[in-house]
């Protein structure tokens, strides 16, 4: 494979399709699959990732907002697609391009019937959402009544799912908490399904849900970072396969002598001579100014280089004194084997921030 360039998010798409076997291998065979594709599908790119899972076989998509279901129907996706918290101004639209709203509340409910009712429509398929702990979005229990008694008077919409999310999944140290989701999911699911007459599906788990509450996949699971590599725990590396690669270049080595400084603020001073190595991404690609000074770092001919100094809007330095390398040698700011959950962690946050967060100037290469 050819060294990077420039900097360069590499998409492994065969990676992503083990990683979609490795899941599906957890459920039961009628259990459904919906596969979350917000957030640039964590990072990476949502028509890519939305093609792949769509040819796959997977049941539903999912995105957190109107516009990102947009972009993945003006991009041939035909499959259900689930948006997550639409806004009621985007619900006339929503309709018009056949996506299905998470309803969470009385307002969004009341206002998706309105506009549903003035489009002319049957059976519309909605998803309702019960709050059980995670204390985000959805209805509570003594609104169930409410929710009924709105439904009843229109055939304009249709219960496709009840859903809920799990607050702590991935944490063993949790499951009495779990497990009281999962009860309360069931209560709450049973008292809407015998008023409204029949049974939609029912959802709870997300991939840490997947891997450590088999027993609750109801009808259909979301799974969302599984799919790009990660499943929470050492336990799943190697199952799990990082879908995505960071890559970048040295623009230019200094030599900088003791007591000199680098980068803005003069935030690092040598301690002694050493030799640095300037790297075309930054704070604007998404590499964080926490991730500066030491904390941080990248691979050079699989060495460790720190970042020394403030991270800049376009550019880091790291050091490269011990490290055999040369102006134009790549380097992985994460990958398959030094991945982002490992970057993450050394300013102690997680994968999810650091995938979400690179740039969208950041040159996509889909690897098949």
């Amino acid at each position: 494979m050819p060294k990077a360039q420039e900097t360069l998010l590499e998409i492994d798409l065969s990676a992503l399709e083990k990683n979609y076997h490795y899941l599906k291998s957890k459920l039961k065979p009628d259990t459904q699959f919906l596969g979350v594709v917000k957030a640039f599908a964590y990072g990476s790119d949502s028509v890519a990732i939305a093609k792949k899972l769509q040819k796959l076989g997977a049941d539903y998509l999912a995105v957190a907002y109107f516009s990102e279901g947009e972009l993945l129907r003006n991009n041939d996706i035909i499959k259900p697609i689930l948006v997550l918290h639409p806004q009621v101004s985007n619900f006339k639209n929503l309709i018009e391009l056949c996506l299905e709203p998470n309803i969470y509340s009385l307002k969004t409910l009341k206002s998706f019937v309105e506009t549903a009712e003035a489009e002319k429509q049957l059976n519309y398929p909605i998803h309702i959402k019960f709050n059980t702990g995670l204390n985000r979005l959805g209805f509570v229990e003594n609104e169930i009544e409410e929710i009924f008694s709105i439904l009843k008077k229109t055939n304009a919409v249709k219960v496709k799912s009840i859903f809920s999310h799990l607050a702590a999944s991935e944490d063993l140290a949790e499951r009495d908490f779990s497990e009281m989701q999962i009860n309360k999911f069931k209560k709450y699911s049973q008292k809407l399904k015998d008023k409204l007459g029949y049974r939609p599906m029912y959802h709870m788990l997300n991939t840490s849900g997947i891997l450590n509450y088999p027993e609750a996949q109801f009808d259909m699971v979301r799974s969302g970072i599984g799919l790009y590599g990660f499943g929470n725990s050492d336990e799943y590396k190697g199952k799990l396969i990082p879908i995505a690669t960071l890559k970048s270049v040295i623009s230019q080595k200094h030599h900088i002598e003791k007591d000199q400084t680098i980068g803005y603020n003069r935030a690092f001073k040598s301690e002694a001579s050493m030799t640095t190595a300037t790297i075309p991404i930054g704070h604007a690609d998404g590499i964080g100014r926490q991730y500066g000074n030491k904390k941080g770092y990248v691979v050079i001919n699989k060495e460790k280089a720190f970042i020394v100094g403030n991270v800049c809007m376009d550019m880091i330095m790291v050091d490269v004194t011990n490290i055999e390398c040369e102006e134009g040698d790549e380097v992985v700011v994460f990958g398959k084997d030094y991945n982002a959950s490992d970057f993450a962690s050394t300013a102690k946050t997680i994968s999810y921030e650091i995938l979400t967060a690179i740039s969208q100037r950041v040159k996509r290469k889909i690897i098949e």
